[in-house]
């Protein structure tokens, strides 16, 4: 189907001068002819009989749907979209909302109201219809996957605009079964696309509003409601936040790294707070999940030894918010097996890997910003860039020291023997350190010591600050 057509061409257009809507070529009377043939879709004619459950319509026919598609393209112009608010269009796909058992319209008219709400006004004014907002909360427990996506879109675009924000986070803390229903999403989902959008969702959710993500930490209860092909509520398994975010990260990392992102930066809102943490670390298994898939992607696909340096820079954000998740976790169950140092020397051997690259980015950073001194501009990009970077240095460096002070000497001996440490890492390491963590490189340094005196007495010799007491 074609998804950009031409402007639908009329012979009012042509002949009356004010038929255009706006400044556009679009035909306000055409425009006009598809909202009443959508009325009429879902309105049965006076003269019939009720209709039979069983004969309602569940298809578009052709012509209607590839109508309607052109209204969905046109209303990303403004004023199209100002002309579909004039006319009610909303209030129209209220009534679809209600009385259509056709996924694919249902879908359209979704995904023009998510083009509508692009604009401020539009927006706010669609926002603060509450029953348009709890019909299109209820959305989420379709069981389209096109309507889900069209209705997350819309919500991600109502979420991002600050005047409206707060009043889409009151009406979803409102509305339990919204958890229920993402919860289901993500843990169960295959379509890669829906994953990033929800995970966007919650992801924004989080970050402008603590007490919901308090919330849905904490929420476990069933709520009886969820997706169902006829409407009718049916009960849900006890949902826990965590596992769900987990599943949905595994679907969507080998297909879309900007999803995997989404779902480490969720990851690391929730160890912002206690409960978050707890949540984690109190699972069932202990935490050893998130643990094994965090590790795994540090040490096994991200910022590979066979990558170019600069691959920190693209990477820097999902590594940044892993780093962070696993550095919580390291700090609050060190008692846990999976965490036992003797099976985490291949991390050691990747955060000082991200280190190196880093340093490297950071020369040719230097070089970049000579050349570009007088470019106000790229001026500041370079420094965005410098600060993202430095935020991923700085939570490289705590798990790092934090994993120093565990090594023991059998744990150095089998870093020594494995590659991971050697005079190159270690003083990488150090000097990235240094002095901030100097206790956790004094401690490593005596451990080294006893594993292996050469390599420690060499990095004394390059970091004559240290003294190793014997």
């Amino acid at each position: 189907m074609d998804r950009n057509p031409s402007p639908p061409s009329s012979e009012a257009e042509e002949e009356e001068e004010g038929d255009a809507v706006g400044s556009t070529v679009y035909s306000k009377h055409w425009l006009f002819s598809i909202l009443t043939r959508l009325i009429e879709v879902i309105s049965p004619e006076k003269n019939e009989p009720s209709a039979n459950p069983e004969d309602i319509q569940t298809e578009l026919d052709e012509e209607m749907e590839n109508d309607i598609c052109k209204v969905w393209d046109m209303s990303m112009d403004e004023d199209v979209a100002l002309f579909l608010q004039e006319f009610n269009a909303p209030d129209i796909f209220m009534g679809v909302f209600a009385k259509s058992k056709c996924p694919r319209l249902t879908e359209i008219c979704v995904g023009i109201l998510g083009n509508m709400a692009c604009f401020q006004d539009i927006c706010m004014s669609i926002s603060k219809d509450e029953n348009l907002g709890q019909v299109l909360l209820q959305r989420l427990c379709d069981s389209d996957s096109p309507t889900l996506l069209e209705t997350s879109r819309l919500l991600l675009t109502c979420l991002s605009q600050p005047e409206v924000a707060n009043v889409w986070v009151e009406r979803i803390r409102d509305s339990p079964s919204v958890y229920d229903c993402v919860c289901f999403i993500m843990s169960s989902s295959t379509n890669v696309e829906l994953l990033v959008k929800v995970g966007e969702v919650v992801d924004k959710l989080f970050d402008l509003d603590e007490e919901l993500m308090l919330n849905w930490i904490k929420n476990g209860t069933c709520q009886s409601v969820g997706p169902s092909v006829d409407d009718s509520p049916e009960e849900l398994p006890d949902f826990k936040i965590v596992p769900c975010i987990l599943e949905a990260a595994k679907q969507v990392r080998s297909d879309n790294p900007e999803g995997l992102d989404v779902y480490m930066h969720i990851l690391q809102l929730l160890t912002t707070v206690d409960e978050g943490i707890q949540a984690i670390v109190q699972a069932p298994d202990g935490g050893k999940e998130t643990w094994s898939l965090l590790y795994d992607l540090v040490c096994h696909e991200l910022c590979q030894p066979d990558d170019p340096p600069i691959i920190v820079q693209e990477q820097k954000t999902v590594l940044a918010s892993i780093l962070s998740v696993l550095s919580a976790m390291f700090a609050s169950q060190t008692e846990q097996e999976y965490i036992k140092m003797r099976k985490n020397m291949p991390l050691i051997g990747s955060l000082i890997r991200i280190l190196q690259y880093m340093e490297g980015c950071g020369k040719r950073s230097v070089d970049n910003s000579k050349e570009s001194e007088q470019e106000e501009t790229g001026k500041g990009d370079l420094n965005e860039e410098d600060f993202h970077l430095k935020i991923l240095k700085d939570i490289c460096c705590e798990l790092l020291s934090n994993m120093f002070q565990e090594l023991t000497k059998e744990n150095t001996l089998e870093g020594l023997n494995q590659g991971h440490l050697n005079e190159q890492t270690c003083s990488c390491a150090f000097q990235n350190l240094l002095p901030l963590y100097f206790a956790s490189v004094e401690s490593f340094l005596e451990v080294l010591r006893e594993a292996d005196q050469t390599l420690a007495e060499n990095l004394e010799k390059r970091f004559p600050n240290l003294k190793v007491h014997t």
